[in-house]
């Protein structure tokens, strides 16, 4: 089993920012895509940003293009979202999800569907 845990949350202002991280541990992991996705309120889960872990190719979603920056530590089997320019819309527990090279389920990174794996989530609360 892979355990996937998020840390640095928190409460920040609007224009402030934030980097949340995200490690996995437990049984060897080959990874294929570690992605974010967030949750807000009486909302839906939405896709955030996502990285392929051999090719280090990013996605983002167009509400945090610009702003967001995925990145990966492959030695230390640990992905990185830099938030800046936060507002308060991106108010929303935000959730780490990996999809290894093995899982057979079809491959859409924006779906949460297509991961593996979740973490718990960690709040990130923006204040305007």
């Amino acid at each position: 089993q892979v355990q996937l845990v998020e840390s640095g949350g928190g409460l920040v202002q609007a224009g402030g920012s934030l980097r949340l991280s995200c490690a996995a541990s437990g049984r060897t992991f080959s990874p294929h895509t570690l992605g974010w996705f967030r949750q807000a309120p009486g909302k839906e889960r939405e896709f955030v940003a996502a990285i392929r872990w051999s090719r280090g190719t990013t996605y983002y979603s167009d509400s945090v293009k610009g702003r967001f920056t995925i990145s990966r530590d492959n030695a230390k089997n640990t992905v990185y979202l830099q938030m800046n320019s936060l507002k308060s819309e991106d108010t929303a527990v935000y959730y780490c999800a990996a999809r290894s090279l093995y899982y057979s389920r079809l491959y859409v990174y924006t779906s949460g569907s297509s991961y593996e794996y979740w973490g718990q989530g960690t709040q990130v609360t923006v204040s305007s």
